[in-house]
């Protein structure tokens, strides 16, 4: 199985056939913190990538497990040769991983830039991810109590704040989902494929872009308009929480007799005071209350108008601490769908709505006029950059 790629051949310069780092070239991007790998190497690694060895894939390409030579295990991604903007984001993912260090970021080893073939090396991650590992199969599937299902939580807003507030310039994901979050051999979290993010500086509200992420994630303001911010990572964040507590892929499951998505959902059961119907039945044992204060914070995270909606450092208190949550200032989640099959989801084609088919009338610029966090820990809700 080859992992061919259209060519960028004449982007390094240097020695790029051996196993240590190569002078590139500096106008295209900066390699002081990478490692270039030579394409015999890594399908060495890989055993000429074979499909046994395959752990992972997407739009961007497909993940191989490999193991180098000196015995570390590597997750290698291969860019696929069909992706139009596949170059865009290598260039992206390799500037922003090698530059940034986090405990909840997944670290870049190197790359490979070979005649027809760019590569990306990553730290293995032995649970793969949340989605394989609390989502997926049952061959894969692994068991989680809430302590780690919390700590899975609070390490990604963690991750997910630095990203916002810490990196510079501030990055925005786009793709925050539950195949992106990745999991080590003690289960924690690991944010990965920067692929699709957008750099933002200090003096950027937003930006008007190409829509790029998965559906069941997206922001309706980004989805329908466009419009990218640090919101849209906040939605898809707490779509991801809901997902950690109740087993259920936002995307491949739907709720009740009007099949709802999980957003929706939860919206329903909140406003039926039975928030904890959605919760995991492998779960047992949990804390009522932390549970569903971690629930109310994802119905704050996914508000249809972007500025109610916290930052994550707002959020990642509010998953750390016993705040007293002020539920009055909640409003009702935004719901994008689009291209939905009959049966799931239950909206038409190019629909954004709320989870009472409140078709995106409010202002997408509507300022917060109350805080979310009750008066015993209040804060000022922040703009997004």
């Amino acid at each position: 199985m080859s992992c061919s790629c259209f060519g960028i051949s004449n982007w390094f310069k240097g020695n790029n056939h051996n196993d240590t780092p190569g002078q590139a070239n500096t106008q295209v991007i900066a390699t002081d913190n990478v490692n270039l790998f030579s394409y015999n190497s890594l399908r060495s690694a890989t055993r000429n990538f074979h499909p046994s060895n395959r752990i992972g894939g997407g739009g961007f390409g497909v993940v191989y497990k490999g193991v180098l030579r000196d015995g570390t295990s590597v997750a290698i991604k291969c860019l696929s040769a069909e992706s139009k903007q596949g170059t865009d984001e290598f260039v992206t993912e390799i500037r922003m991983i090698s530059t940034i260090k986090h405990p909840n970021l997944v670290e870049l080893v190197g790359c490979c830039v070979e005649e027809n073939n760019r590569i990306l090396v990553y730290e293995y991650m032995e649970n793969n991810s949340i989605s394989t590992a609390l989502l997926g199969s049952q061959g894969k599937h692994v068991a989680m109590d809430w302590p780690t299902r919390a700590a899975i939580c609070i390490g990604t807003a963690s991750g997910l704040a630095f990203l916002h507030e810490e990196a510079n310039p501030h990055i925005v994901h786009r793709d925050i989902k539950a195949s992106n979050v990745l999991l080590d051999g003690n289960l924690r979290p690991r944010i990965g494929d920067f692929g699709l993010a957008k750099l933002f500086p200090d003096n950027v509200t937003h930006l008007s872009t190409r829509v790029a992420g998965t559906m069941g994630y997206l922001a309706p303001e980004y989805a329908l308009l466009g419009q990218l911010t640090k919101k849209a990572d906040v939605y898809s964040f707490g779509v991801l929480i809901l997902e950690i507590i109740s087993g259920r892929s936002s995307s491949k499951a739907a709720f009740g007799e009007d099949m709802l998505v999980l957003v929706e959902w939860t919206w329903k059961l909140w406003k039926e005071e039975r928030l904890l119907d959605i919760v995991d039945p492998e779960m047992t044992g949990y804390p009522e209350n932390e549970v569903i204060r971690f629930m109310k914070v994802a119905l704050f995270c996914t508000q249809a108008v972007a500025n109610q909606r916290p930052n994550m450092k707002q959020v990642l208190k509010m998953l750390s601490k016993d705040v007293n949550l002020n539920e009055k200032a909640l409003t009702e989640p935004g719901i994008y769908k689009a291209q939905t099959s009959k049966g799931f989801g239950g909206g038409s084609s190019d629909e954004t709505s709320s989870s009472h088919k409140n078709k995106g009338k409010q202002s997408l610029n509507t300022s917060v006029n109350s805080a979310i966090l009750g008066s015993a820990d209040s804060m000022t809700q922040m703009l997004p950059r």
